[in-house]
């Protein structure tokens, strides 16, 4: 009876086989990595890595970052390696807190196995309120670029010295609906600006154009100062936006719905780099 009433009360159950399979397949990819530290085994590489991706970008233009907001969890490594022979030259993950952002997504565990079997370089975008206490443990994963959003730094300048001090590269976040003015006195300690060109927490979304205005101005601010800070987008890019967003600037250009869901990896990073770089 009390199975009966929960049914009525709740619908039917849904069957767990599915669910626990993925799980199974992805806690196979963390249990199964060496309990050394994930620094020692992947400075080197990572610094070539990161190295050949300045190099592209210097001498042919913007850089695709596939997002794996979307890819297939139950088989993160085949997806890394798929994402690696396509031409990815870095990857872009999402790390939500359920507060800042609606949707809770991974943490550190995760950003472990994707480092243990990524050889690229990783950017992890940290959708979380107060950072601050989180950067250490990401940094010392061995990711590159330690992304945080400006509207959640009680004491930015300090929270960049201590990105930067963990050896990782300080890049800051913009909302849409916050103003250049807010990151443009923090960008001399600062290595990269993202710009968000849509709502973050879903992927999915519609392009927001006024992201175009604030790469224009970020890259006219860097130009008369000679700053060396990296200017990214983030959001709604396709084939349809993003020749728009790279002749505004934006070098480090984040793709998931484009990317991930398309049939051919390969062929979506191609077009979107092509498209990308006759633009700019």
């Amino acid at each position: 009876m009390a199975k009966r009433r929960r049914a009525e009360k709740y619908g039917p159950a849904t069957p767990l086989r599915p669910i626990r399979g993925r799980l199974r397949a992805l806690v196979d990819v963390v249990v199964r990595q060496p309990m050394t530290s994930p620094t020692s085994a992947t400075d080197s590489a990572a610094d070539a890595a990161l190295a050949r991706m300045t190099s592209i970008l210097e001498s042919h233009g913007p850089v695709v970052l596939p997002a794996l907001l979307l890819c297939d969890f139950g088989h993160l490594t085949r997806e890394v390696e798929r994402l690696e022979s396509a031409g990815a030259e870095a990857l872009h993950l999402d790390v939500m807190d359920g507060r800042f952002v609606p949707q809770l997504t991974y943490g550190p565990i995760v950003v472990r196995a994707i480092r243990e079997a990524a050889r690229v370089p990783l950017e992890v975008h940290l959708m979380i309120e107060q950072p601050e206490r989180s950067i250490e443990d990401y940094c010392r994963l061995g990711v590159e670029i330690v992304t945080v959003h400006v509207e959640t730094l009680a004491d930015p300048r300090r929270t960049l010295a201590s990105i930067r001090g963990l050896g990782a590269r300080a890049h800051l976040a913009l909302n849409p609906g916050t103003p250049v003015d807010r990151v443009e006195p923090l960008l001399d300690a600062c290595d990269g600006v993202l710009v968000m060109s849509v709502q973050p927490g879903h992927g999915g979304q519609r392009f927001e154009p006024p992201a175009l205005d604030k790469l224009a101005r970020l890259a006219a601010v860097r130009r008369e100062t000679g700053g060396r800070f990296r200017l990214g987008v983030d959001g709604g890019i396709s084939t349809d936006t993003i020749a728009a967003a790279a002749s505004a600037g934006a070098e480090l250009i984040v793709a998931g719905s484009a990317v991930i869901r398309s049939p051919d990896y390969a062929r979506a990073i191609s077009d979107l780099e092509s498209l990308a770089r006759g633009a700019t």
